[in-house]
């Protein structure tokens, strides 16, 4: 058997690039009145939602940043290439840190998968927000994925199948290891076997402060954004809200408009 990408795998048990292309892009023409056509995905890893994003006209564009230089040779020598070569043309990819505002403005900007909780202190999330709203042309969108829920907290393990073409079914375990209520910080990681019975462990590791959506949305606003609001998940759907039940684990969006 050839050798699996572990960002193929982790494509495959944890993306919806099509879904987020499809919907985010319903809401920020909602709240803005205007059709976004540049996006940049920040924490971009492999690149699968930049890559999906041009696919919809010659007129769109995307940005992938990262600050990992092996998830952004994947990007840019697997997935990019599977693009025509039009498409191919309106996405790239750059390693920089998503603290470093970009030359180019965008009509939205998203950094999804909670990766945003890279950062622990409130400063740099600040820093890190101020630097969205630099990189955003007028009336863009800022899209945040946020986890949370007593569940999302507690030391756990979850397992699921994925069918992986040409490979087979691949078992994919989502460990979530102990969590400090002071720093509110938390280790998880990301598991895969292989049909041979080999494992990746330890495929993808994260060490993540667990941020509120209150706190999220209070930096957002410090940082200068003009208004923010909460997409919750309501069925199979997202619907703004400002109160919500409690959940023991949920998966959000924060929108910030500039």
């Amino acid at each position: 058997m050839k050798p699996i990408s572990k960002h193929l795998l982790y494509e495959l048990s944890v993306q919806s690039p099509e879904w987020k292309v499809q919907y985010l892009l319903q809401f920020h023409q909602s709240l803005t009145r205007k059709k976004a056509l540049s996006f940049r995905e920040d924490f971009c890893g492999s690149g699968r939602i930049a890559c999906e994003w041009v696919k919809q006209s010659g007129k769109h564009s995307a940005l992938g940043l990262d600050f990992e230089a092996e998830p952004l040779q994947y990007a840019s020598t697997v997935n990019q290439t599977q693009l025509s070569i039009p498409q191919q043309k309106q996405v790239s990819f750059k390693k920089q840190n998503v603290l470093k505002p970009t030359l180019k403005k965008f009509d939205l900007i998203g950094s999804f998968n909670f990766s945003h909780s890279v950062f622990h202190e409130r400063a740099d999330m600040l820093r890190y927000a101020k630097s969205v709203l630099k990189s955003l042309n007028a009336a863009g969108s800022f899209f945040l994925e946020v986890a949370g829920g007593p569940d999302f907290l507690k030391e756990d393990r979850h397992e699921k199948i994925i069918k992986v073409p040409g490979v087979g079914r691949v078992k994919q375990v989502w460990e979530q290891h102990q969590f400090d209520p002071i720093t509110t910080v938390s280790d998880y990681s990301i598991h895969f076997k292989l049909p041979t019975g080999d494992w990746l462990n330890d495929a993808f590791t994260y060490h993540w402060r667990i941020w509120g959506l209150r706190e999220l949305r209070e930096i957002l606003s410090e940082a200068g954004f003009k208004k923010t609001l909460i997409l919750w998940p309501e069925g199979d759907a997202y619907h703004p809200v400002e109160t919500a039940e409690h959940e023991p684990f949920f998966i959000a969006y924060i929108v910030a408009l500039k």
